[in-house]
């Protein structure tokens, strides 16, 4: 089995102190962000790397990383990272279930709350070109308005990005994606 990168738990977030295994890692597939650079234009940087906890439970899952604790150095398996993640995360497991998706998919994903979203989706990843998709995650009984629908496209739209509602079917573990696309009349 290949080398798993140690990640310290810190509250709400996992940090990769070593720079060379946090470059590692951000170069797998943009994931995390180096402290301190907001877009790095090469995957080399000297400088830890944050993870959030939806991004650490499907690294831990797939065993690319090792999560310890800060206090105790003992290690927290993926279903108490899980368990964290659904404490901070409102519908965790619908999001999730999408992020899942998306990253199995070769997509890049991204928390999306400067869009007002769920998660900001890339085809190659931040610094490379802007996010083409902004994706919120609803429930099948989740209720959307019309003035919502068209605010999120509206911004969608201010912000050159498309549009999608995914809606996840955990018992059936599938996700159905609305994708929308604005015209002029």
């Amino acid at each position: 089995m290949p080398r798993t990168i140690k990640v310290e738990s810190i509250e709400n977030f996992l940090v990769v102190w070593n720079p060379k295994d946090g470059s590692e890692l951000y170069s797998l597939g943009f994931y995390g962000k180096p402290l301190g650079i907001s877009k790095p234009k090469i995957p080399e940087f000297n400088v830890p790397l944050i993870l959030d906890l939806m991004e650490g439970v499907y690294l831990a899952e797939k065993r690319i990383i090792t999560v310890y604790e800060s206090s105790k150095k003992k290690r927290v398996t993926p279903k108490k990272l899980r368990q964290r993640a659904k404490r901070l995360y409102e519908q965790f497991d619908d999001k999730y279930a999408v992020y899942h998706d998306l990253r199995n998919s070769g997509f890049v994903v991204t928390p999306g709350i400067k869009f007002g979203c769920d998660f900001a989706v890339y085809k190659h990843g931040p610094g490379l070109e802007h996010a083409p998709y902004m994706v919120s995650v609803k429930t099948a009984e989740s209720e959307m308005t019309a003035t919502e629908i068209v605010k999120a496209g509206r911004l969608a739209t201010t912000v050159r990005k498309r549009f999608i509602i995914a809606v996840p079917s955990l018992k059936k573990k599938k996700i159905r994606y609305l994708i929308f696309k604005w015209f002029k009349a």
